[in-house]
């Protein structure tokens, strides 16, 4: 969108002094760019405390995963925090299939 404003000389020397920009345009942009972003986090710092947390999910997959690798296949996952006890690992069911026709 095109647009005309009176922006401050010494304002956009210090913005453009500061950072990579090229253009005028850019710097401007970057600065619409970081309000949009603060606003995103206040936003998500309103949630704070409101939210449960059940731990990292994909740290207890890596962990199945590993135990697969190592071939233990009745191996379990320790514990989580809430005392649950993730499922064993068990190797996959072979699927027969049939090569020709009935």
């Amino acid at each position: 969108m095109r647009t005309n404003i009176d922006i401050d000389d010494a304002l956009m020397a210090s913005a453009m002094s500061v950072g990579p920009y090229k253009t005028k345009k850019d710097a401007v942009e970057a600065g619409l760019k970081l309000l949009a972003r603060q606003a995103a986090y206040r936003e998500i710092l309103k949630w704070e405390g409101k939210l449960k947390w059940d731990g990292e999910p994909w740290i207890e997959r890596d962990k199945r995963v590993e135990a697969r690798l190592h071939g233990e296949t009745g191996a379990t996952v320790p514990a989580t925090r809430t005392g649950a006890r993730a499922p064993s690992v068990q190797e996959p069911k072979p699927v027969k299939r049939s090569h020709g026709r009935r």
